[in-house]
This record gives C-alpha cells, sequence and structure tokens, in this order.
C-alpha cells in the first residue's frame, strides 16, 4: 500500500500543477485598455460592485465568466 502511494504521490501532484497554472494563466493576465472599456460599458450592478470592494483583477474575472457563459449559452443548440 505504501508503495503504491509512494509511486502514485508525485504524478498526482504534477497533474494538479498543470490543472491550478491553466485555472491561474487568466489570472495573471493583465486587462487591456479595450477589455476595462467594455467591461465598463457592459458590466452589471454586482461586478460593479465588485470592483468597488475587490479591486479590477476579481472584477474582470466576474465579467469574464459571464461573458463565457453566454457565449456558450449562445453556441448550444436548443433542446426540442
Amino acid at each position: 500500500m505504501v508503495a503504491l502511494i509512494v509511486i502514485l504521490f508525485p504524478p498526482l501532484v504534477i497533474a494538479f500543477l498543470l490543472v491550478m497554472e491553466r485555472v491561474e494563466e487568466p489570472l495573471r493576465r493583465p486587462a487591456g485598455p479595450r477589455e476595462v472599456a467594455e467591461f465598463l460599458s457592459t458590466a452589471s450592478a454586482g461586478e460593479v460592485d465588485t470592483l468597488a470592494n475587490s479591486g479590477i483583477r476579481r472584477a474582470m474575472a466576474r465579467w469574464r465568466r459571464r461573458r463565457a457563459s453566454r457565449v456558450r449559452r449562445q453556441a448550444e443548440p436548443p433542446v426540442v
């Protein structure tokens, strides 16, 4: 049992690190002036509140998630 843990632990840690790098990449990317202008023109009240309380990074992340979910919903075919 211990040998199995010793063998599986390093690959699991590496896999976790690779997944976390993908998650963190959009957070490290700075928001460009065009994206900030689009955010300010289309942000919801909740996103503006997040901007005031938590800063631009968290507000932009929330706004990007909302945009991504809207694009996914538009791309899905209607269920009949």
